[in-house]
């Protein structure tokens, strides 16, 4: 289950730089290289909680792309059934006001009931086969595709890692007509949701997996493990899973952290620099 970390945090201020189109019958926010530059890949980024239509989100996007010059496509998966950010204010203002746990808690559940992997991975699933069976959005002759997840995302970015045989499917010009894996890599900071160790033995893609120290969901003995299982037992797969142990590296500190807060900042900015530099080992030829 998600954790009350998972809907905490601080809004961003900024004027996204991208767009919005409708992609294989999904929303999707749209970020692309400055200056037309063709993208060195594409990225489908798996949102937390708040969805594709919150801030950070499409910041964070924005960054990838104009930073690392990829291509960052991110579909809305819920839906239309992310959590309304007024959450993020309910959770602050409990610390002083406990009669608001009840309106934060009803939203809450409502998400969960309509974000299960049951009824979004799918749907994840379905996008990505899209992707692939289609002519890549650029000029390519290898259309390398990562997975970015965060918090909720996270969990989808594992199952994508796992590279279920069902899943595979025939890329777009791909001569050997042999079923591919969707994705060529995937990354994450502090996933949600997470059956350990199930999960982590499970994975057969490059997996990278960004985690602070001060986690309360994804604790640190599951850390431990996780790291053990990826790095030792699967050694010469290309895994890592990086745990910052510095203050400022709470649950949901890649996407949510507090602008006024350096430590969480410097966490932050250590977290986008990590995924940039994995997806640049793993999409760029």
């Amino acid at each position: 289950m998600s954790c009350p970390d998972c809907f905490r945090g601080e809004t961003w201020v900024g004027q996204p730089s991208g767009s919005e189109s409708t992609i294989h019958g999904l929303r999707t926010y749209i970020a692309k290289p400055a200056d037309g530059a063709v993208p060195r890949g594409l990225i489908i980024f798996i949102t937390d909680a708040l969805g594709m239509e919150f801030v950070n989100n499409k910041l964070l996007c924005d960054a990838y792309a104009k930073k690392g010059q990829f291509l960052v496509y991110c579909p809305d998966f819920m839906d239309g059934h992310a959590v309304d950010t007024k959450i993020i204010q309910l959770m602050n203002s409990m610390k002083t006001d406990p009669a608001v746990a009840a309106e934060a808690g009803a939203m809450m559940t409502k998400w969960r009931a309509n974000t299960t992997m049951e009824i979004t991975h799918p749907r994840v699933v379905s996008f990505l086969q899209q992707i692939r069976c289609s002519p890549p959005p650029f000029a390519t002759d290898d259309l390398k595709v990562g997975v970015a997840g965060f918090c909720w995302g996270g969990k989808h970015a594992f199952l994508l890692a796992h590279d279920a045989p069902s899943s595979r499917i025939v890329r777009h010009g791909d001569a050997s007509k042999q079923p591919q894996a969707l994705v060529d890599c995937a990354w994450t900071a502090h996933p949600s949701m997470l059956e350990i160790p199930a999960d982590a033995k499970a994975v057969q893609l490059p997996l990278s997996v960004v985690v602070g120290g001060e986690d309360v969901n994804f604790t640190a003995d599951k850390q431990k493990q996780v790291k053990e299982i990826l790095e030792k037992d699967k050694a010469g797969a290309g895994h890592e899973v990086i745990i910052m142990t510095e203050k400022g590296a709470s649950h949901g500190f890649a996407v949510r952290m507090d602008p006024d807060d350096a430590d969480m900042v410097l966490r932050a900015q250590e977290a986008e620099e990590l995924a940039l530099k994995w997806f640049g080992k793993w999409l760029v030829a």
